[in-house]
């Protein structure tokens, strides 16, 4: 790739970030385009769907919640390792409003994003698994739940994130407490299946 074409595309990526970080995932191509200073032909040129940028600045981004999934299956205590990735990715949801939308569903993104998506799943199964085998973790919580907390804290965060930042700490605080075995009471309907939660994620692009 030629030098100028290089600049090109670091600054569409570098634009994408920003962009996906202040706005979230359905940022139009052509705001990118406007951030990074070139014209469409140029973004197109380089990343010929959305999809493709999505996976340049995402893949890297999906590695931490793997990394922070596989540290807390090293806690000792299930339950603590369990709520430690729930605060860590809401942490890192806090930094960037776009994570939400390819860390928890198949709507975004292509093979990088995937292959990451596929490495976390078995780690939050694991975590859901150890926790319950401990008997702090109430026994008909399903992995697919997890992601309904996930966008549950994220909806919070984007609420409240310009008059309290830090509210969302309360109220996974509740959340967790109702997650707790001992608090534990039949549940009225049963967790959502993979699919459905792909289903469900799926937003119209724009």
């Amino acid at each position: 790739m030629r030098r100028d074409a290089q600049a090109n595309r670091d600054r569409i990526v570098a634009a994408a970030r920003d962009a996906f970080a202040d706005e979230g995932i359905d940022v139009p191509v052509e705001e990118i385009a406007r951030r990074a200073g070139v014209g469409m032909g140029t973004l197109y040129r380089h990343f010929a769907a959305k999809e493709d940028l999505i996976d340049a600045v995402f893949a890297e981004s999906i590695g931490k919640f793997v990394e922070a999934a596989q540290e807390a299956l090293v806690v000792e205590d299930a339950w603590a390792g369990f709520c430690g990735f729930l605060e860590r990715a809401l942490v890192l949801h806090f930094e960037n409003s776009g994570l939400k939308d390819v860390v928890v569903t198949r709507a975004h993104g292509r093979a990088r994003l995937e292959e990451a998506r596929a490495q976390m799943r078995p780690l939050v199964r694991e975590l859901v698994e150890r926790a319950q085998a401990q008997g702090t973790l109430r026994a008909d919580f399903s992995p697919t739940d997890v992601s309904m907390l996930f966008w549950t804290g994220a909806r919070v965060i984007e609420a409240t994130a310009s008059v309290a930042p830090g509210a969302w700490r309360r109220y996974l605080g509740m959340q967790l407490d109702g997650l707790r075995a001992e608090a534990a009471t039949p549940l009225p309907h049963p967790p959502l299946t993979q699919a459905q939660v792909d289903k469900a994620s799926v937003r119209k692009p724009r």
